[in-house]
């Protein structure tokens, strides 16, 4: 008998186990309003599985309690499974009641994301009358901090930094009112009990009697650097419009011309500067609030010099704390109420993350003052602890679709869903953009993003976004999954904490492990053709893979082709350096006595030219992003890139400028070394319009990958394509391979819960670990 179909006036009692996003989003206070308007007794609490809740009553009012609990949960929970047990009715249930959580068993929950500030709160902030008129840690049960202030599950104040500010009374009775909303919201404060602001000079001496918001915004508009502390670590921010402090901020944080992102107060202010789709708009204004990389309009590199000059796009996000909207209250002059908000032409501000050196996100006070003491001019600071680093996420439309470059706060540790059950595996990703992924039972929680695994302090973060994730999961892996790469520090990490726990240890080939995270995306099953366009990684043979066209099947995986290699003069420098992989090019077509000449400003180009014409062997590379850095250095868009891709994204920002082009109809090969590339580098070379040739190079390029897959789909019997790999961030390429490919009939599978990088990696070296042999016995 299904709960629907007992007896309408039958008394019934049932235990009901919640699974998914359901502690610290309201989801109890929710219930007990639930079933207070349904006239039911019993109880609800949080425990290490989530939430569990005891219901009795009339069966008619139970059966209408389980239709609005499916569909109608708080905006921030997500209920995963949902499972009754009928038992017997007990006496001495008088009333329904919030119960303190229990915190035995094992951990089968997790808690939300970090939130943006609701309406509720923001009208609150903004109302002279209110008790939190201009506090910067409003918050209630739909909104707020969560991962970054969480130590450990079940979700309670004692288990997060704000341990720390015990409420007041005033606190506690809207804590303890069930018609409040927030009514058990954790993060709870006020002015009178909660965290304060606080604002140091750049030797960290406080500024005591100084009213901190006021100091910021007036130092901001003197073309300051300031300091300001986040959700989950520090921004450096400035003036975007003052040239000078834009300058000053790349030469102190040595980043030359990498884009920065900005804050504006609201989508009326960023019209001007980009282009908004239906779909950008609700991702700026949606509780994640991630930067978005969108399309600029023609005279943003004049009103905003030297943020992004030259890039195809301007990454943009609105404010999500309270703190960032009372810097642009303070800019608008402190009004009352809420109604300025949208009509207010905002101050643009660069909001780039305070990670000097490529080191990880600043998140404590006194290491802001010591690591970022040379870089800002000031900070403002507070006293509420950060437990995780977590960076803004980022996403760009992508041909009809909303694509993670970087997948951090606001989706993690939001976890995706496997096809089926499995072991508990720890993957470590790789070096570039590392993240972890572990897997538990049919779900993969995804770090946020960690970055370069090349310095010591990002390895400490690594090590210690591990063990956090681990904790808050309180699982042990059985499997260890890492790179193919033994260098690597995640590599060294995961084989020795394998060989502590004597536990099976897999490594997953680099571009087996994109191609499988875009399967486990998608939860597909069986074989398929991937298509891995990339940077770099290491390949079964031992050499720089990149462009490949491989057969997955699970834990297996056949290399069916690739593209042509190009020689790296220089090897890795080759990577950093474009105009070596021109060279390159120029020598493959017979044109390597013109080097020195054509690369006159670079001075090791003689010596390269003598090295490239000597006959001398030189490791090769079939990485699409090579062949990328030899069209940018031919055209003489990037010689020597600032950072990572800076060639392959101007050549991008190109062709986007110039629009659609036909393909050169001679402009590839598909040989047995591989497809060729090298008829469209012909091309290039004699280019005179650099604009037309990156839009022709990119048509050329999908025409020639699209028909390179299609004979290898055919010949394997293969109807289903997997897109993975970094260079599938170009909007331009990863738009016509979508529609051509599905245009002859291919399913085409993209990452979209991940990103296409490496950011991804460690999901789809999990997914090939669990179908391990290794891992199934």
């Amino acid at each position: 008998m299904t709960l629907l179909e007992a007896p309408v006036t039958s008394l019934a009692q049932h235990r009901v186990r919640v699974r998914g996003v359901v502690q610290g989003v309201g989801f109890r206070p929710w219930i007990w309003r639930l079933a207070h308007e349904h006239g039911l007794r019993g109880w609800v609490r949080n425990d290490a599985e989530g939430v569990e809740i005891l219901l009795q009553g009339e069966h008619a009012a139970i059966a209408a309690f389980a239709l609005r609990l499916e569909h109608e949960a708080p905006p921030l929970a997500r209920i995963d499974t949902l499972h009754w047990a009928s038992q017997a009715p007990q006496a001495g249930l008088h009333d329904f009641a919030i119960l303190a959580s229990a915190h035995h068993g094992t951990a089968r929950t997790l808690i939300s994301h970090d939130s943006a500030v609701c309406p509720d709160c923001l009208a609150e902030i903004f109302d002279p009358n209110a008790r939190r008129w201009r506090y910067a840690f409003s918050n209630c049960t739909h909104c707020g901090p969560r991962y970054t202030i969480t130590r450990g599950i079940p979700y309670d104040r004692a288990r997060t930094s704000m341990a720390a500010f015990p409420m007041c009374a005033a606190c506690a009775a809207e804590y303890a009112d069930p018609g409040d909303r927030r009514f058990h919201a954790e993060p709870i404060a006020c002015p009178i009990c909660g965290p304060r602001l606080g604002w140091l000079d750049a030797h960290g001496h406080a500024q005591d009697g100084t009213d901190a918001l006021q100091a910021a915004v007036a130092a901001l508009r003197a073309g300051a650097i300031v300091a300001i502390k986040g959700l989950g670590g520090f921004h450096l921010a400035c003036d975007a419009r003052n040239a000078d402090a834009v300058q000053r901020l790349r030469q102190r944080k040595q980043r030359e011309m990498k884009p920065f992102a900005l804050m504006l107060a609201n989508l009326h202010s960023i019209e001007p500067l980009a282009l908004l789709d239906a779909d950008e708009r609700a991702r700026l204004q949606s509780p994640e609030r991630p930067i978005a990389l969108l399309r600029k309009r023609g005279r943003v590199d004049a009103l905003l010099p030297g943020v992004c000059d030259g890039m195809a796009r301007l990454g943009v996000m609105l404010p999500y704390t309270p703190l960032h909207y009372l810097l642009f209250h303070e800019y608008a002059g402190r009004p009352a109420g809420s109604t300025w908000l949208d009509a207010f032409d905002s101050p643009a501000l660069v909001m780039t993350s305070a990670n000097p050196c490529g080191e990880p996100l600043v998140a404590d006070n006194a290491e802001a003052v010591r690591r970022l003491g040379g870089i800002a001019d000031a900070l403002l600071v507070h006293d509420r602890a950060i437990v995780v680093r977590c960076d803004d996420s980022v996403l760009q439309h992508a041909g009809g679709q909303m694509q993670f470059v970087r997948r951090a706060r606001g989706y993690v540790p939001r976890a995706i869903r496997l096809q089926a059950d499995g072991p508990v595996v720890l993957a470590v990703g790789a070096h570039l953009k590392n993240t972890l992924c572990i897997t538990r039972g049919d779900e993969a929680f995804i770090s946020q993003h960690i970055g370069t695994l090349d310095n010591a302090a990002t390895r400490a973060m690594f090590d210690e976004v591990a063990q956090h994730l681990l904790g808050l999961l309180q699982v042990q892996p059985v499997v260890l999954a890492h790179d193919l790469h033994p260098d690597f520090h995640s590599t060294r990490y995961a084989q020795t904490l394998a060989a502590r726990l004597d536990v099976p240890c897999i490594a997953v080939q680099h571009h087996h492990a994109h191609i499988a995270a875009v399967a486990a995306d998608h939860r597909h099953s069986g074989p398929l053709l991937g298509l891995a366009l990339d940077g770099v990684g290491l390949g079964t043979d031992g050499g720089a893979w990149g462009g490949e066209l491989l057969r997955i099947d699970g834990a297996h995986c056949e290399r069916i082709d690739h593209l042509r290699a190009l020689a790296l003069p220089g090897g890795d420098r080759a990577a950093r350096e474009p105009w070596r992989m021109a060279a390159a090019a120029l020598a493959a077509m017979g044109h390597g006595d013109t080097i020195a000449r054509r690369f006159a400003g670079q001075p090791q180009a003689l010596a390269v030219q003598r090295w490239l014409t000597s006959g001398a062997a030189i490791p090769g590379s079939s990485s699409l992003g090579r062949w990328f850095d030899a069209a940018a250095g031919l055209l003489g868009i990037c010689a020597v890139m600032d950072f990572e891709a800076e060639a392959a994204m101007r050549l991008e920002a190109l062709a986007l400028r110039h629009g659609p082009a036909q393909p050169w109809h001679d402009g590839f090969r598909i040989t047995r070394d591989g497809l060729d590339l090298l008829p469209a580098l012909q091309h290039l070379h004699s280019a005179t319009d650099t604009a037309e040739a990156a839009a022709r190079f990119h048509a050329t390029l999908a025409a020639a990958l699209v028909a390179w897959s299609l004979q290898a789909a055919q010949a394997h019997d293969l109807g289903v394509i997997a897109l993975g790999g970094g260079c599938l961030l170009n909007t331009v390429l990863a738009t016509m391979l979508r529609a051509q490919l599905a245009a002859h009939g291919l399913l085409v599978l993209e990452a979209q819960q991940v990103p296409p990088n490496d950011g991804g990696l460690s999901l789809g070296q999990a997914w090939v670990a669990r179908q391990h042999p290794a891992s199934i016995h």
